[in-house]
Order: C-alpha cells, then structure tokens, then sequence
C-alpha cells in the first residue's frame, strides 16, 4: 500500500519522533527515530520518507544478536547482501540473524516504518557499510 508522509504521521499507532540526525550519515533520504525501549529490548520505531533507505550493516554478536522488524505502515524494502530484494508491507516480520550484511527502508513512492527490535545478545556492535548503489535501487519495482 503506498503511503505518504503525511499519512503515516495522522495513522500511526507510535508518533514518529523526530528527524533522525544521530544517524543521518548512514540514510540516503530523511528518516525519523523514536525510541520506544531502552530498557530490556532496544525498540526503535524507525519512519522512512519515499525514497529513503538505510546504508549496507552488520549487526555483530558473539552470542545471539541480530535484529527483527515488524512493518506497521507503508511499503518498503529488505535485502541480505548477495540476495535479491524483498518487497515489505504492514504486517511483515523480518528476522536478521548477526552477521548478515543488509539493508532497509521505504519504496520509491511510498513512506515505510517498521518497528526495529534489538536481539538481545553477547558482544554486541554495529557496522555501518557502502550505500545502497543507486542504480539497483531505482530498478525495483
């Protein structure tokens, strides 16, 4: 289903936060944050503008980790590195093992937000990878 902004604003069940400048460096387009937990399980309700995706990442672990997403709104995309990507929409789960190299976010006509959970684990830490190359992006449909 293709949201705007605006929409995703006034219908979502978790107000959207601000704009995501902390990570901004790692977004190709505007995105918003708003912590939710953390405390027990870090939850972040993470909104996407048309257009925006997060870069490649790693979540790493020694024991456990990883990530899921539970989509609450819009349409968007998922990929594991090597893979082709999958299409989301409100009410996909998404499960991220540690170490798997991915990316995330919105549709090129569509807001996107998804709820991102950190797997408890062991030795836990973020990598921040390349971009989404552009090309590729703008392929899918």
């Amino acid at each position: 289903m293709v949201v705007d902004l605006k929409e995703l604003k006034e219908k979502s069940v978790f107000p959207i936060g601000g704009e995501n400048t902390q990570y901004a460096q790692f977004f190709d387009g505007t995105s918003y944050l708003n912590m939710l937990s953390l405390e027990q399980v870090v939850v972040g309700n993470v909104s996407f503008e048309p257009g925006c995706r997060n870069h490649w990442h790693i979540h790493h672990a020694k024991k456990g980790g990883g990530q899921m997403l539970l989509v609450t709104a819009g349409r968007g995309w998922y990929q594991e590195w090597g893979k082709p990507a999958q299409a989301l929409k409100a009410g996909d789960i998404v499960h991220i093992p540690a170490e798997v190299k991915h990316w995330h976010g919105a549709a090129k006509d569509s807001a996107f937000q998804h709820l991102a959970i950190e797997v408890p684990g062991e030795g836990t830490s973020n990598e921040w990878c390349e971009p989404v190359d552009a090309a590729a992006y703008e392929a899918l449909i």
